[in-house]
């Protein structure tokens, strides 16, 4: 097995026995033929490439004739997301789990880091992958590192992900054309690899903001174990089906101190604007090229509104994705809205600077952003 980032262990997490874990439980993919798993990720590569012209002239962010720094797109399949996820995550984690490694032996969770260790983390954050792995369609990986088998942009990552197996498996289950159904999901993921390549200080603004998160945490160490153990029980089913009582918080809510409430409010702000924007152009883009588009929408937004199981609500609220969903809502609203009093050209002022970019209370007021950005730059 590849190793991830290097060594094996880095105290708190055992980020390869991560990997091994959600290899060994993710579930198989839909049955396909090795013609047919040929088909479809040709297919995948030839709607993304498409994908970038359709998007690029519909945003109108990246100049004609200009060419911004290019990102790689990877067709994968359910081990290779775990893969190239665990290598994000650990970049991301590092400053937190260093932080929470040093103060083991004086918080009160210290006696519960000792018994479970790294080596049992690394199976209860590969439990949470298998599941996530299975439901994941595309990702573009904004700080992904470079590995052996999974290569990144230049200066510090990117890359655009599509899941094979469970785009295959979706486009089943709605029964939808295959054919519409690629394109469109290639549509979106597109989108945001376009924002982060067509402005270039977005990276960094958003690191920045995420490690100003992280270093600002004040959080029991154990708490933060025990709500992954709630995890991953409620995955394999260790978690008796009807028990009551109160949800437990979200494994963001943990670990808010009064800073960490600001940095959140941007990034929950900054996150609704890139996930609306790209259903936003989805949607703009999708009756031109997607002829079943309606349907798919339709069916798609269906499946999102069900959410599926009791576990998969369990986790949602656990990890915090129902969050996400509004995301999708609040910033698509946010962004129609914009785009529907000043033009295209004239959201396209979103992306100018970390100054321009929509308040938490903006995206819920998006003539609040309009006053301030516009009406300021135009006296």
């Amino acid at each position: 097995m590849t190793s991830i980032g290097g060594a094996g262990t880095s105290g708190m997490v055992d980020w390869n026995l991560a990997v091994a874990t959600a290899t060994r439980l993710v579930r198989p993919g839909p049955e396909v033929s090795r013609d047919e798993a040929r088909e479809v990720v040709a297919e995948l590569r030839r709607h993304a490439k498409a994908s970038e012209e359709h998007v690029r002239a519909y945003t109108r962010m990246i100049p004609e004739g200009a060419e911004p720094h290019d990102t790689p797109v990877l067709v994968v399949d359910r081990a290779g997301w775990i893969k190239a996820n665990v290598a994000g995550f650990r970049e991301l984690l590092t400053p937190l789990l260093g932080k929470m490694q040093e103060r083991r032996s004086t918080t009160p969770g210290s006696g519960v880091l000792g018994a479970v260790g790294g080596k049992v983390t690394g199976v209860e954050l590969g439990m949470l992958l298998s599941f996530l792995a299975s439901r994941i369609l595309g990702q573009y990986e904004t700080f992904a590192p470079a590995t052996r088998d999974l290569p990144a942009g230049a200066n510090g990552g990117g890359r655009l992900l599509l899941v094979a197996p469970n785009i295959v498996h979706v486009e089943r289950e709605l029964d939808v054309s295959p054919h519409d159904f690629r394109l469109w999901v290639c549509l979106h993921e597109e989108t945001h690899r376009t924002q982060f390549t067509a402005v270039p200080w977005l990276r960094d603004h958003l690191q920045g903001e995420i490690q100003s998160f992280l270093a600002a945490t004040d959080v029991d160490p154990g708490t933060v174990v025990e709500r992954l153990r709630e995890a991953a029980q409620t995955v394999t089913g260790g978690r008796p089906e009807g028990e009551e009582g109160e949800p437990s918080p979200s494994l963001v809510e943990l670990v808010q101190t009064p800073e960490q409430r600001e940095i959140l409010g941007r990034l929950t702000a900054v996150m609704s604007l890139l996930e609306g924007h790209a259903d936003y152009v989805m949607d703009g883009v999708g009756p031109q090229v997607v002829p079943s588009v309606a349907e798919i929408r339709e069916k798609f937004q269906a499946r999102r509104a069900r959410g599926a199981s009791r576990l998969d609500l369990a986790l949602r609220r656990l990890l915090g994705l129902d969050a996400k969903l509004r995301q999708y809502r609040d910033g698509e609203r946010f962004v129609r809205a914009v785009v529907d009093q000043v033009g295209m050209e004239g959201f396209n002022r979103v992306w100018t600077s970390p100054n321009t970019l929509p308040t938490k209370t903006e995206i819920a007021a998006p003539a609040e952003w309009i006053a301030r950005v516009h009406r300021k730059a135009d006296s």
